[in-house]
């Protein structure tokens, strides 16, 4: 088991445009999952916290990911406006 120093020394040497690609990556499957269940509100909760870090991953990480993490999100914007669109 590692020690609290060394867990301090990993975490101080993350980077943060890789972290927060996996979170994007995270928050995508979780919107999805959540578009699965109908789940509109926490669904839209991922989606504007998608929305919110792609802008801040610009310049962080290689375009190509960005680039996929964009086409995601218009997918998702439009997953949950066809499932609103059911629950109607």
């Amino acid at each position: 088991m590692p020690s609290a120093d060394e867990l301090a020394a990993a975490i101080r040497s993350l980077d943060v445009g890789p972290l927060l690609l996996s979170t994007v990556s995270t928050l995508a499957s979780v919107a999805y999952g959540k578009l699965e269940d109908s789940d509109l509100g926490q669904a839209r909760t991922a989606i504007d916290a998608i929305a919110a870090l792609l802008p801040i991953l610009e310049g962080q990480v290689e375009e190509a990911f960005l680039k996929d993490f964009v086409q995601a999100l218009a997918n998702l914007r439009l997953a949950y406006a066809e499932t609103a669109g059911r629950a109607r």
